[in-house]
């Protein structure tokens, strides 16, 4: 097949996990003899990401206008036009590449896009978050979830305390966007990475045949080879923990780093890895001996690192679709603590054994578990053919070929 995949996340010098996943798809269809081209962002050439950046396919820099910024933070309100003018231009472009493929493929932050593109075309879009109804995906406000379906309370998270007007129009941005969403997944085939995707956007949306479920996916030969070539664990009795992930509220980190203050033993040692606006206040609160901030590393460091600890967190507070840091530590033999919401615990299939994937209620609940853990060695390998790039290309491959919009 001619397969064109579309993302504004591609390309940037420090790619995030949904422009990563774009690309690895990009390289598993090619390995499955489909010719592939990627359409992202006017911003950078593909060079700028380096060996990441080749998937064997051409690609065209041509999306833009992602950035606008309307004024929507000074005015304190979700603009009513802004998404849909952008998601316009979008497919106006997409439109003019999309006779030369047999199907498009969007990674995006405009689900509305589809809304705009003809039924003729054969797209498909994979939703990434929680954007599908909350204009700030993250469906996460004053550091709790939201599960609030009223678009009146969205202007919230745009002002703490929104005046009447600024409810009344960031309401009207809300209720048009999800009605341009809505349809688009009427038009169009969607996929979403978790069932608990769907069912949030469902919550708003009502029942109906959304989408279908296909989850992230690793290169699984490309962990098991680093997965391969770890150190082993210390020798000394210390027990090695390790955290991936952006450093603000959704994340978690300081909720974990609070709930283990003062109960850490002497042999537990803590690394973390990942910027953000948070990073540099929990750095001078919490850093110390046993508590270290690497910043930002590269995607082999982090992978490194993750390898070489004995048990990897994923502290996540916000409802995280399909956390890529979860499956990386799985495949790589780890024992993986995370909390049970979102899309995780449906990723305890690619569990090595029913022990691997600890959930828990609570972050407190997760902290006593971890202190009186004892790591094993190494977990076995997750059944073959799951989670890897591959086999969710075959997946994608029938789907692509599937007529119509609802599955």
């Amino acid at each position: 097949m001619r397969i064109l995949l579309v993302s504004e996340d591609i390309p940037y010098k420090n790619m995030g996990g949904l422009a990563k996943h774009v690309l690895t798809l990009a390289r598993a269809l090619v390995r499955a003899g489909h010719k592939v081209d990627v359409l992202g962002n006017a911003d950078n050439p593909i060079e700028i990401c380096g060996e990441e950046g080749e998937f064997g396919g051409r690609f065209f820099g041509e999306l833009s206008g992602q950035h606008a910024g309307w004024k929507e933070t000074s005015l304190g309100v979700f603009m009513p036009m802004k998404r849909s003018v952008i998601a316009k231009r979008f497919a106006q472009t997409i439109l003019r590449r999309a006779g030369d493929y047999d199907v498009v493929h969007y990674h995006g932050h405009l689900p509305n896009v589809a809304h705009y593109l003809p039924r003729s075309i054969n797209f498909v879009q994979t939703r990434h978050d929680q954007g599908s109804d909350c204009l700030a995906h993250t469906r996460f406000r004053r550091g709790e979830i939201c599960k609030s379906i009223d678009p009146e309370e969205c202007a919230q998270c745009m002002r703490d305390n929104p005046n009447a007007l600024q409810r009344t129009v960031s309401k009207m941005a809300v209720v048009q966007f999800r009605r341009e969403v809505m349809d688009g997944f009427k038009r169009h085939k969607t996929v979403f990475v978790s069932e608990r995707l769907i069912k949030n956007f469902s919550r708003t949306a009502g029942p109906g045949p959304w989408g279908t479920t296909i989850h992230n996916f690793i290169d699984r030969a490309y962990l098991e080879q680093i997965r391969m070539n770890a150190k082993g664990s210390s020798q000394d009795g210390t027990v090695n923990v390790f955290i991936a992930g952006k450093i603000y509220p959704p994340k978690g980190i300081e909720a974990f780093l609070r709930a283990s203050a003062g109960r850490l033993p002497e042999h537990v040692h803590i690394t973390i890895a990942g910027d953000g606006p948070d990073e540099q206040r929990l750095k001078k609160e919490f850093e110390s001996s046993r508590i270290r901030f690497l910043g930002w590393t590269a995607p082999h460091l982090t992978l490194k690192l993750a390898s070489e600890a004995d048990i990897v967190v994923v502290p996540s507070i916000w409802e995280e679709p399909c956390a890529t840091t979860v499956l990386e530590g799985l495949f790589l033999g780890k024992p993986v603590f995370a909390l049970d919401l979102g899309g995780t615990p449906e990723l305890a299939i690619y569990a090595a054994d029913k022990s691997q994937l600890r959930l828990h209620d609570t972050m407190d609940a997760l902290v006593d578990d971890l202190l009186n853990f004892r790591p094993q060695k190494s977990y076995g390998f997750a059944p073959a053919g799951m989670g890897g790039a591959d086999a969710a290309a075959a997946s994608l491959l029938k789907l692509y070929q599937v007529s119509g919009g609802h599955q």
